[in-house]
């Protein structure tokens, strides 16, 4: 049998760190018999996310550091922005959406995969795309 291929958004991956809506079936990615994979942006995207919980005393620099730390211990498979940005591109201009998202979008379609994510907004905009089918709600991970 085949792992399932899953790109995890920040939107999902902070959910493993920050308690949030959401946070117990974002935790079912961690079981082993699923592929994770990511954008390098990922990394940008997850630590601007830690500075806003920071300059909004919700979260403290230590605390940031320690998180950012194990994020980089998790099993990722990372993957380089430059060689995913030109079908990104395409799809922010055909889909309407941010370039930052169909980054992801556009690694899950480069590896066959799905993007999971819990960014309501994008997932619903593209509910009647030819690209629902790489889209996957994080509560609906098996």
């Amino acid at each position: 049998m085949v792992n399932p291929i899953y790109v995890v958004d920040t939107s999902v991956a902070v959910k493993w760190y920050i308690p949030e809506i959401y946070q117990e079936v974002a935790e079912k990615l961690f079981d082993s018999r699923y592929e994770l994979h990511v954008p390098e942006f990922f990394l940008l995207e997850f630590g601007n996310f830690l500075g806003k919980k920071y300059r909004r005393g919700e979260l403290g620099l230590a605390e940031s550091k320690f998180i950012l730390g194990e994020l980089r211990n998790l099993s990722l498979t990372w993957h380089r922005d430059e060689l995913l940005f030109p079908m990104a591109f395409d799809l922010a201009h055909e889909t309407y959406r941010s370039l930052y998202d169909c980054l992801y979008l556009s690694l899950a379609m480069a590896i066959d995969g799905q993007m999971v994510t819990a960014d309501r907004k994008f997932y619903e905009a593209l509910q009647t795309s030819p690209y629902a089918g790489r889209l996957l709600w994080v509560e609906d991970i098996p």
